[in-house]
């Protein structure tokens, strides 16, 4: 089986798409985002081919395009929709295949189901991205506390922004997990500028160990 990855976050904005397009980049990965809501901007597997230089058969198809850019269980009511978060399954790939939620993790698919709780069916490694500004280790030690309490398996997390090297330090150290390294905020962002800070930044063995 190949490489499975979960890329999510502490919360919206915070880089997540940009940091999945490294990564799909730093993999040689097939890029994935089940359910996608805003259409009128440019998409987050837009955004990903961009910056990642993917060719089209690198980004999957999402399972749900929703117009409104809004929380997916009301974006679908809104487009007469109701995801069926039981039938969106990881699709298979012979590359590693990167996976991005939408905002954080308890943002729900519908009125009964949590994005969190469709990462614990799958089973697959998932990368928690967080910022480096105030207030990141209260987000960041709840959503660690969330994932573990669903067993779901936690490959470490990725900091986002300026160097604060304290924050990072409290969140490794209570959170007791490992910091994958951190993506500094890129001007200009461009696909050059995106793999090269990748490289610098992380370590591709670290995603590639051996997972369930």
């Amino acid at each position: 089986m190949s490489t499975r990855i979960v890329v999510t976050g502490t919360d919206t904005g915070i880089g997540k798409t940009v940091f999945a397009a490294g990564l799909t980049n730093l993999l040689d990965g097939v890029y994935w985002k089940p359910v996608q809501s805003g259409l009128e901007e440019e998409t987050d597997s837009e955004i990903v081919r961009r910056l990642a230089d993917l060719p089209a058969e690198r980004v999957l198809p999402e399972a749900y395009r929703l117009s409104a850019p809004l929380s997916p269980h009301r974006a679908a009511e809104i487009d007469g929709l109701a995801i069926d978060a039981g039938n969106i399954m990881l699709p298979p790939t012979q590359r590693p295949l990167i996976v991005e939620g939408a905002g954080g993790l308890m943002v729900p698919l519908n009125r009964e189901t949590l994005f969190i709780d469709v990462f614990a069916r799958w089973g697959a490694p998932v990368v928690l991205c967080a910022r480096t500004g105030l207030g990141t280790i209260n987000h960041t030690l709840l959503s660690i506390e969330a994932l573990r309490r669903r067993s779901i398996p936690l490959l470490g997390v990725a900091f986002i922004g300026e160097e604060m090297t304290d924050t990072q330090r409290t969140i490794a150290e209570i959170g007791k997990l490992r910091v994958l390294g951190r993506l500094p905020r890129l001007d200009p962002l461009t696909p050059d500028s995106l793999a090269a800070a990748m490289r610098t930044s992380f370590n591709a063995a670290a995603f590639r160990e051996d997972q369930p």
